[in-house]
């Protein structure tokens, strides 16, 4: 089978998998060790603690060899009972999957339905908590960053919303697509369980997942019956203690997270997040230079991860994803669910500067030239202008 060479990088620009830092990969690239030895658990230990910075959480995070698909099973299962209410809204096409895993966990979700335009509704959680004075809903369920729309849930809100209705549920977060990318707190916004994956905002390739638990939710899957084995918390977080685990961890993945973290925690959390806020209001500026539309409708669900982009009625977002592709040697994600071959996201997280930036417009707006899609030119522009003028 023939592949013709592109000279140059490939621009991976889906909104996750990233690009893995050189650094990263060099951890990763080492002889494994024995996962029962010292040396590994003197770095669990350490990675384990410096983790909790990441996540803002003063809890513990167990990690897991597994997609973040994992993580959302074990935050269930580790919590809930069969046939417990739980509240999710249905944001995108990331909370509709999770929504389908609650039913054939055996779960009765209530969904709260959007327009995948925004974020979750606040008040429609607030008002489906104040209707439940039984107490059945036991788990409100949000993704914080929904990766098929571009659409940011305020969790701050939602805690308020949760709070004011005097309701004891839980609050389980799906961060994959924003931690370590967009500021999160944890402990300060009261979530339960936070699920993360490995393969965003940490820069690292697919393989591990996560969750960081609360008090609460630790009393929780003291009474919860879903059944759990290779989820369990239990098991995990005695192992923890000495920086080991009670089955074969993915060791030279955990290798790369202890130097992504390590990387994180020398640019500052601050940092991080103000630096993917700048790339993504650039990104905005040039959609708009373009003519073109922003998936997310309202302005404060704006996305730092990635932005989704709507091409105008008639034009296939996946024959101009195919023709940046072969022309440009760049890939974008491509519409999920409902918004199938409608748009097209750039993704602008992790590993992620000014000039790899710039080349992403570049290629974007090239390719809407060569694909015959009508915009107009200045998108690049207008990023550098946006750039120069916010060093």
């Amino acid at each position: 089978m023939s592949h013709t060479h592109h000279a140059g990088r490939h621009f991976l620009q889906i909104p996750g998998p990233t690009n893995v830092p050189d650094r990263v990969l060099r951890a990763i690239d080492q002889p494994t060790i024995d996962h029962r030895g010292p040396a590994f658990g003197a770095m669990g230990r350490d990675l384990l603690a410096d983790l909790r910075k990441i996540f803002q959480t003063a809890g513990p995070v167990v990690i897991y060899p597994a997609s973040g698909t994992g993580a959302w099973e074990a935050a269930l299962t580790n919590t809930l009972s069969p046939g417990d209410s739980v509240l999710m809204c249905r944001t995108g096409w990331f909370a509709t999957l999770w929504n389908d895993m609650a039913s054939r966990l055996g779960l009765t979700p209530i969904f709260l339905d959007t327009d995948w335009r925004r974020g979750a509704d606040p008040a429609a959680i607030g008002e489906a908590l104040s209707g439940d004075a039984q107490h059945r809903i036991k788990a409100v369920c949000v993704v914080h960053n929904e990766t098929s729309t571009g659409c940011t849930s305020r969790i701050d809100e939602v805690r308020a919303a949760i709070d004011a209705a005097g309701h004891p549920a839980l609050l389980l977060v799906d961060t994959i697509s924003s931690l370590a990318s967009i500021d999160y707190r944890h402990d300060e916004w009261k979530v339960d369980v936070t699920v993360a994956g490995s393969q965003k905002g940490l820069m690292l390739p697919p393989g591990l997942s996560f969750n960081a638990v609360s008090a609460k939710a630790l009393v929780a899957a003291e009474q919860a019956k879903l059944p759990r084995s290779y989820w369990d918390w239990r098991p995990m977080l005695e192992a923890n203690k000495t920086g080991y685990f009670p089955y074969t961890p993915g060791t030279n993945l955990l290798f790369g997270l202890h130097a992504a973290v390590q990387m994180l925690l020398e640019e500052g959390l601050s940092n991080v997040f103000a630096r993917h806020d700048r790339h993504a209001e650039a990104t905005r500026r040039a959609v708009r230079a373009w003519g073109l539309e922003i998936q997310c409708a309202d302005p404060r669900h704006y996305s730092s991860s990635l932005t989704a982009v709507r091409l105008p009625p008639g034009h296939s977002a996946d024959a101009l994803r195919a023709t940046i592709l072969d022309k440009f040697n760049m890939s974008l994600g491509n519409g999920l669910g409902i918004l199938k071959d409608r748009v097209f996201r750039i993704g602008h997280l992790g590993d992620f500067g000014d000039l790899q930036l710039l080349g992403t417009l570049g290629g974007v707006e090239m390719g809407l030239r060569a694909a015959g899609v009508p915009h107009r030119s200045g998108g690049v522009q207008a990023a550098i202008d946006y750039l120069a003028g916010n060093a």
